[in-house]
């Protein structure tokens, strides 16, 4: 492939990258004189209609998008003789946030929120112009030798405003790890999908790991709807528990409890590095309109004010729903008038002699049962002055329920 010329103007160099369903590599734009990154849509794939439909669709859709935080698309074509569908795109040297963390593990706090904050900007422009991401990665962060962060692979972006007939009921497109629960389930995915996204990013590169470790698509959305996962802070002792709980917030499963856009989760987590957030002591005062209201809060440290976009919640596991069976019912027995209920008398039964063993241990406290129907034992505890108080008390009892 290398020295290759496609579509007359590029020729092709080392390759940098191999996805699903494109190659990317480095090469020279022969005409405007300029390294760029060619990719090449996979040759198994370039009779298929609907992946041809897709490769298309990205690059529409990324060469809208004019943005310091974002690749820059600048051609897209079919190359005749070899039958490959190309975009041409901005070359970025540098790495990208998978190989920071396959080097660092860990990332320190400013290091990691220079990235997801450069992620965000550029994520906002997006969002503001009708195109979703959905496949924000840490491959997907390109971090160039100037330091400046950038958007890489549009490659199943949708705009929000047109329906596509690629995507069908109940497909998911993504990468497992980072995908929300709306995706994991199918569902469509709007700009609230790439927060979440963004939020497992943080979490990942604060943490060394990820949220939810799953095996399948099926396992990842049961643990989403089950499990919490741990608080950053309690991972990193330089997270602040506003932090955490920013990023938490990124991470909630109701799409509508995340940040209302990119911009917001930039400021809400720059908050929490400063430690300005709802897990502070400071004085909290809710806005005119309720509690999703902008809230001002005041640094107790250094008295600066900032504006937090509503309160944030801790998150909790969502209850798996029950399954749904018939009701099975057992024929009813006739029961001769005049005969005693027995479960009744069990009941009663039971309590007394829970409360005889509670007797043979000694003490003051008793668990008294008392009913007031012939099918309810209730409890309550008792404490008395002596033993012999509690003694009399419970004989007395014994005696009302086995007349």
């Amino acid at each position: 492939m290398t020295g290759e010329i496609l579509a007359g103007r590029y020729e092709l160099g080392n390759r940098l990258g191999v996805g699903g369903m494109s190659t990317v590599v480095g090469a020279f734009d022969q005409r405007l004189e300029r390294e760029v990154a060619i990719k090449l849509l996979a040759e198994h794939l370039a009779d298929d209609s609907q992946f041809v439909a897709r490769f298309r669709r990205e690059a529409l859709a990324a060469a809208r998008l004019v943005h310091p935080n974002i690749v820059q698309v600048f051609d897209f074509g079919l190359d005749e003789r070899s039958h490959r569908y190309y975009i041409a795109m901005e070359l970025v040297r540098g790495q990208s946030g998978a190989e920071i963390l396959r080097e660092e593990g860990v990332l320190d706090v400013r290091e990691a929120l220079s990235i997801v904050g450069q992620a965000c900007r550029g994520l906002e422009y997006a969002h503001r112009n009708g195109v979703v991401h959905r496949d924000v990665k840490p491959g997907n962060l390109l971090r160039g030798e100037d330091g400046v962060v950038k958007l890489a692979d549009f490659g199943i972006a949708k705009a929000i405003s047109e329906e596509s007939s690629i995507t069908q009921v109940g497909s998911v497109l993504g990468t497992a790890a980072y995908l929300a629960p709306e995706q994991a389930a199918g569902e469509q995915a709007g700009p609230a999908a790439d927060l979440y996204a963004l939020g497992v990013v943080t979490y990942q590169l604060l943490s060394g790991r990820l949220p939810y470790e799953a095996q399948s698509l099926t396992e990842l959305a049961l643990k989403q709807q089950r499990e919490v996962p741990p608080r950053l802070d309690e991972l990193n002792a330089e997270v602040t528990p506003q932090l955490a709980m920013a990023v938490d917030r990124a991470l909630a499963l109701d799409p509508r409890q995340r940040p209302a856009s990119a911009d917001d989760l930039r400021h809400s987590l720059a908050d929490g590095v400063r430690g300005v957030g709802p897990a502070t002591s400071a004085t909290r005062v809710a806005g005119a309109g309720g509690p999703d209201s902008a809230t001002t809060v005041r640094a107790p440290a250094t008295g600066a004010t900032s504006v937090a976009r509503g309160p944030i919640q801790p998150r909790q596991p969502r209850s798996p729903r029950a399954p749904q069976t018939a009701p099975v019912t057992a024929p009813a027995r006739a029961r001769p008038a005049g005969a005693p209920r027995r479960r009744g008398r069990a009941r009663r039964a039971f309590g007394v002699i829970l409360v005889l063993l509670l007797l043979a241990a000694g003490g003051a406290a008793a668990i008294v049962a008392t009913s007031n129907s012939d099918r309810a034992v209730h409890l309550r505890r008792v404490v008395y002055d002596d033993v012999q108080q509690g003694v009399d008390a419970l004989k007395q009892l014994v005696q009302d329920n086995t007349k």
